[in-house]
């Protein structure tokens, strides 16, 4: 009988057990169709680097929500279609928008700043993954908002013929994104 000796190397995946190397040449590795597959640790670097861009992201994403705001806020501090309790109704809403996408900006500090282990890397990704979600709905939510009230502002400029001035201040055909 022809032996090799060779070191021995078992995998479990899923209800499959196989075992390559040994004695025999039957259970020798160069006898096996060889797959490209990543291993689990690059795997789970490979996780940990997308929710490390998802961190990155939710967090510009909070500053582009703070931009919105105060850009936007400014131009129509400017804009003489709005009173002066129509501004503040539409500064509360912005505040309370930016309150509710710093609170899960907070909730995801705590997690990313490892301090204790009572979770598993799995619970801090699902975590990340949905602070992401819940920031670029805040986002969304931020832009339809703007967009709303530059609408009432076009639409008032409209009925008074003063559309020109509205669509200056605002930006003009390729500037504007409303």
């Amino acid at each position: 009988m022809n032996r090799l000796i060779l070191l021995v190397e078992s995998r479990i995946r899923g209800d499959v057990y196989v075992r390559f190397g040994g004695e025999l040449p039957k259970t020798h590795r160069s006898n096996t169709a060889g797959r490209w597959m990543l291993s689990l640790p690059l795997k789970s670097v490979n996780n940990l680097v997308r929710d490390a861009v998802k961190v990155r992201n939710t967090i510009l994403m909070i500053g582009e929500i703070s931009d919105i705001y105060v850009t936007n806020f400014q131009l129509m501090l400017r804009d003489e279609n709005y009173t002066a309790e129509e501004l503040s109704a539409i500064a509360f809403g912005y505040t309370k928008l930016l309150e509710e996408s710093n609170d899960v900006l907070r909730e995801m500090k705590d997690v990313v700043n490892i301090t204790t282990l009572s979770m598993t890397d799995k619970e801090r990704m699902d975590v990340v993954d949905r602070c992401y979600n819940r920031v670029r709905r805040y986002r969304n939510l931020v832009m339809y908002y703007t967009n709303k009230n530059i609408s009432v502002s076009y639409l008032r400029s409209r009925k008074k013929n003063d559309m020109d001035r509205v669509l200056a201040l605002y930006g003009g055909r390729n500037e504007r994104y409303w």
